[in-house]
């Protein structure tokens, strides 16, 4: 199912019995996240699915209600659903995209429901209440940070982009000034979308057209077993290396193992959306200080760390 709305009748009955829980208003929590259309998504979904079922059992006066979208249309029609039919008193959305969620969740915010973001930031800055993401402008400057010592001057890469969002923007313009005076040169960018589909046939455009690529950001994961499978069927693996970024475990296996062609990961942990539903709850149950922003740094994961970074049992 695409939306997961969670009940608590259990919790509820309870409330009828117990006196100090009876006096207690609930509170209804709206998570609007995309749908796990790829591997960091996968485990996004994963972890929040997780978090709620934790947060259920912690505080039986929160219900919460989860919608999965496909497209930004669909996430903007789960939000006003939300409000209109369940009365929520927080909203945690990570944005399908930055430009069309803007103005639905500014108007959700002017109705005096808290709002946390999750990763990929509204286009307008300030609306929401809290902000939580990785590191963004840390994935991109450490990536760039390892092409600038692994590669010469003159030498050739191409890059590809995330979902045209704020997020995207923030990892780029660091990759790039972290390059900056290295003297490498960048041959092309497109967008993949953060998809290996679109990854693999915006790969093998760029194959097509440059002779001489040295190595290759896909800055993600799923985007680089896109490009990987491209250059592989182009017959080039030998010409050039792949980084990616988020620790998918089976890009971190293939880091611990010595391929050559992927020396090194970025983390961007999908658990983020963990770390939001629980702050914004801790938020709603109590008078605790949750507003703000909340930044989980990235770390470069290479063969010598990448055993503490591989889960075989995680859904990414």
């Amino acid at each position: 199912m695409n939306r997961r709305t969670i009940f608590k009748g259990a919790a509820l009955g309870l409330a009828l019995v117990a006196g100090p829980v009876a006096a207690q208003e609930t509170k209804v929590i709206g998570v609007a996240i995309p749908s796990a259309t790829h591997g960091f998504m996968g485990g996004l979904n994963y972890h929040a699915q997780a978090a709620i079922e934790r947060l259920e059992a912690t505080y039986p006066q929160l219900d919460f209600v989860l919608a999965t979208a496909g497209d930004a249309g669909k996430m903007v029609n789960d939000i006003e659903d939300m409000v209109a039919t369940r009365n929520i008193s927080a909203l945690v959305v990570l944005p399908f995209e930055s430009e069309p969620l803007t103005a639905p969740v500014q108007a959700v915010k002017e109705q005096g429901i808290w709002v946390t973001v999750v990763d990929r930031g509204l286009s307008v800055p300030g609306i929401e209440d809290l902000y939580v993401a990785g590191d963004n402008t840390g994935f991109g400057r450490v990536a760039g940070e390892y092409f600038a010592e692994n590669l010469k001057e003159g030498d050739n890469v191409v890059v590809l982009r995330g979902i045209p969002t704020t997020l995207d923007n923030e990892r780029v313009d660091a990759f790039q000034a972290a390059i900056e005076g290295s003297g490498i040169n960048v041959l092309d960018m497109q967008h993949g979308n953060w998809n290996r589909d679109d990854a693999f046939n915006v790969m093998q455009d760029f194959l097509s057209k440059y002779d001489d690529i040295d190595a290759v950001w896909a800055a993600d994961d799923d985007m680089a077993i896109g490009v990987l499978e491209a250059i592989s069927q182009a017959g080039r693996d030998d010409e050039m290396w792949v980084v990616g970024g988020a620790g998918m475990k089976e890009i971190i296996k293939r880091i611990m193992d010595g391929d050559p062609m992927l020396p090194v990961n970025v983390t961007y942990p999908p658990a983020q959306i963990a770390t939001a539903i629980e702050l914004t709850a801790l938020g709603q149950v109590s008078d605790t200080p949750v507003a703000g922003r909340f930044i989980i740094g990235s770390q470069r994961i290479t063969p010598d760390n990448a055993e503490q970074f591989y889960f075989p049992d995680s859904p990414f």
